[in-house]
Formats: C-alpha cells, sequence, structure tokens
C-alpha cells in the first residue's frame, strides 16, 4: 500500500474511458474518449491548474510561506485554490458573484477558503474588480489569476496532454 505525503501527489494520472454507446449511436469513426477528472482530490480538472497556478508563483517568488492567494472565480478553480491553498497552509479568498450555487460555496469554506460575494449583477468583472481591491490592500497576497495566467494553459501542455498521450499509446 503507498501512503501519500499530500493531497496534491493524487493530482492527476486520471483514466480515460471509452464511450462506445455514443460512438455506435452516432456512428462515429473515431474513439470518443473522456479523461475522468473528477477523480481529483478536490473534483475537477480545476486541480491541475490551480496547483500549476500556485507552483508557478511560488517559483517566481510571488508567493511565500504565509501569503494569501485571491481569485476571483465562479466555481471549481476557486474549490481547487481553496483544497491546494489549505494543504500548503496559505489563507484563501475566494471572490464570486453571490448568484453562483451554494454547493461550491460550501465546499470553498470547508477547505477553509474565505468567501467575498459581489453583486451578481457585475458578473465576473464585479468579483475581479473587488479581487483586485482586496490584493491591493492585502500585503503578501497574490491574485492566482486563471483568466490570464499562462500556468493555466501551461497545467495541460505539462501535464494532461502527455498523460493523454501515454494512455493512448501516442494514437491521439
Amino acid at each position: 500500500m503507498k501512503i501519500y505525503k499530500s493531497m496534491e501527489e493524487l493530482i492527476g494520472a486520471t483514466p480515460l474511458v471509452e464511450l462506445r454507446n455514443i460512438e455506435q449511436e452516432e456512428n462515429l469513426a473515431a474513439r470518443l474518449l473522456v479523461k475522468v477528472e473528477r477523480g481529483n482530490p478536490a473534483g475537477s480538472v480545476k486541480d491541475r491548474v490551480a496547483k500549476t497556478m500556485l507552483d508557478d508563483a511560488e517559483a517566481k517568488g510571488k508567493l511565500s510561506k504565509g501569503g494569501t492567494v485571491i481569485e476571483p472565480t465562479s466555481g471549481n478553480t476557486g474549490i481547487g485554490i481553496a483544497a491546494i491553498g489549505a494543504a500548503r497552509g496559505y489563507r484563501v479568498i475566494i471572490v464570486m458573484p453571490d448568484t453562483m450555487s451554494v454547493e461550491r460555496r460550501l465546499l470553498m469554506t470547508a477547505y477553509g477558503a474565505e468567501l467575498v460575494l459581489t453583486d451578481g449583477k457585475l458578473g465576473m468583472k464585479g468579483a475581479v474588480d473587488k479581487a483586485e481591491q482586496l490584493h491591493a490592500e492585502i500585503p503578501g497576497s497574490i491574485i492566482a489569476g486563471q483568466f490570464e495566467n499562462p500556468a493555466n494553459p501551461a497545467a495541460h501542455r505539462t501535464y494532461t496532454g502527455p498523460e493523454i498521450w501515454e494512455d493512448t499509446d501516442g494514437k491521439v
């Protein structure tokens, strides 16, 4: 039995499942494969993104022990950041429109994140504006920045893509 040192070690290596029924029903010439990302610790592909963005911020010296991670989000990225932030001991502040689901809010706060709700009528722009305001007010904070952070797509170039390549023996 392998015992892991951190929940972060469980991110990735998710299985591929072939959707044969759909292939047959739609008379597809190609194989239809899905990557079961819900197998990640916080339940989505965004765990990879959250880990990669925090790794990148740490490597660049933007985030250090005792720091604060702020993220405007509508859900899964915030859940991933809350989970990884908790594992690493960061203060995490999630900013989201008040129209987002209660279930997402509960998951983030279960990981210890602080939740700041913005007027839903302002959409994600309202959440982004509030996150920027908090960042300006809180020393040692970063905005992970899923919407513009190059580490977001890098997570898939570095991890997701190679996993798919390996699992399909390069027949993608």
